[in-house]
């Protein structure tokens, strides 16, 4: 009877007996009941996901590509959804006959279990990989880590906030997130959200921040890039999308990322609670932060950011100087790809290139020039990486790290050095490499 209701619930009907080998089995040690195996046959390797539980090592199967008559194009392709554990449905169902308390906020354990949950306890740590985390939590990173992290900090509580439209306004987020878009989606947004909190975690911020800052910081965080097209603003700038005329091309991708997030927050009533000029105020504030990550303003507040340090006259009592600390903040966690460790940082530069090759591509399509750093028969990924690391990487973090000069600012400094060094490497290679095609093509055959 057991094995016929989990195998019902697994959605397969043929089982292994002792008489022969079938397509699957479920199979339970006698001795020990408690122990389930799940076995499956002749299923992709990425449909199986590894965790601990305990000291039992089990395989957790993700059974929709099994359930589905999709093909294995638009499966991929289609939005994914957490919902394989039964007791993920328990603990919602609870939830919505109003027995959810604050006791039990940590939402995160409906979700996932085993690594991802250990991986969560290292969260605020530089080497924290979020391609690990987003395979472990089946793509919904920024709903979980974002969730996390306001446990962390009890904002929940201290504001008053609805777990429940905490949880939708965040997997609307999310969603709002192009998954098409190789580097501008919802991971770059957790990664960002998981940089900011490491830099909260700073001493000059830890000891000097209210809780409304840090609510700013991680929602600014979480939302930066919400909606964005895959494009920069040169190209909507060009072909005269309706974006461009909606913010008089001024700040138009950053502009629309804040409004998408008001929206969102509007829509979902997370702060509806809170009195008007609370939230409005919050509103202004969460603006002025999306808007300083737009790339062209880079030198304006570099060079306000080294006027101040130069002066020694940052006030973090100050809330226009908190202000402007938060958004020099998110600024470099924006662009903190290359400070991270290599393994890291060369996936989200492989990432970032391919975006920008995506987008030279349709350019030369429609015949109008390529924007600069998207042509891919006169770039590379090293080129690219050189360049951005040169010019708009190191100037921000030399800066940051006068501010706060920490072990993770020197931590930061010393990757960015290395990724500088190996993309140089990769560069003098390249050069080789095409130097060598060049040859072959011209030299005449035997030569």
């Amino acid at each position: 009877e057991s094995h016929t209701l989990f195998w019902a619930l697994c959605g397969e009907q043929n089982v292994t007996t002792k008489g022969g080998t079938r397509r699957g089995a479920i199979s339970y040690d006698s001795i020990d009941q408690t122990a389930l195996y799940i076995r499956m046959l002749d299923v992709r390797l990425g449909n199986f996901r590894s965790e601990i539980r305990g000291s039992t090592s089990h395989l957790c199967v993700d059974f929709r590509s099994l359930h589905s008559g999709e093909s294995e194009d638009h499966a991929s392709n289609r939005k994914q959804r957490s919902k394989l554990s039964l007791q993920m449905y328990l603990q919602c169902s609870r939830s919505f006959h109003g027995t959810l308390t604050f006791r039990h906020l940590h939402l995160l354990d409906q979700v996932y279990y085993g690594q991802a949950k250990c991986m969560l306890q290292r969260v605020g740590t530089w080497n924290f990989d979020i391609f690990l985390f987003d395979r472990l939590t089946n793509g919904e990173s920024l709903v979980c880590l974002t969730l996390e992290l306001f446990c962390k900090y009890g904002l929940i509580e201290l504001f008053g906030l609805d777990p429940l439209r905490l949880h939708s306004f965040l997997v609307r987020i999310q969603e709002g997130y192009r998954s098409r878009n190789p580097y501008h989606n919802s991971l770059h947004a957790a990664d960002v959200t998981q940089a900011m909190y490491c830099y909260l975690q700073e001493p000059k911020l830890s000891e000097s921040l209210t809780s409304w800052d840090i609510l700013l910081a991680l929602l600014a965080a979480a939302t930066h890039d919400l909606e964005h097209p895959g494009v920069n603003q040169n190209f909507l700038l060009k072909n005269d999308h309706f974006l461009a005329s909606l913010y008089q091309k001024n700040s138009v991708l950053e502009n629309h990322h804040w409004k998408s997030a008001l929206s969102h927050l509007r829509e979902s009533g997370l702060l509806s609670h809170l009195p008007i000029e609370d939230r409005h105020r919050m509103e202004e504030r969460l603006g002025s932060l999306i808007l300083a990550t737009d790339i062209s303003r880079q030198n304006e507040f570099l060079s306000r950011f080294k006027a101040h340090l130069d002066r020694k006259d940052l006030n973090m009592s100050s809330p226009e100087h908190r202000q402007f600390i938060l958004q020099m903040a998110l600024k470099c966690a924006d662009i903190c790809n290359p400070c991270r460790p290599n393994s890291l940082s060369t996936c989200w530069s492989h990432c970032v290139t391919k975006e920008f090759f995506q987008q030279g591509d349709v350019e030369r399509a429609h015949r109008h020039d390529v924007s600069p750093l998207c042509d891919r028969h006169s770039n590379s990924v090293a080129i690219i990486q050189k360049s951005f690391i040169s010019y708009v990487v190191e100037p921000l973090f030399v800066q940051w790290a006068r501010f706060c000069d920490t072990p993770l600012s020197h931590c930061m400094l010393g990757y960015m050095k290395q990724n500088k060094k190996y993309w140089s490497n990769a560069g003098q290679e390249d050069l080789m490499d095409n130097a060598q095609t060049t040859c072959c093509k011209v030299l005449p055959r035997g030569t």
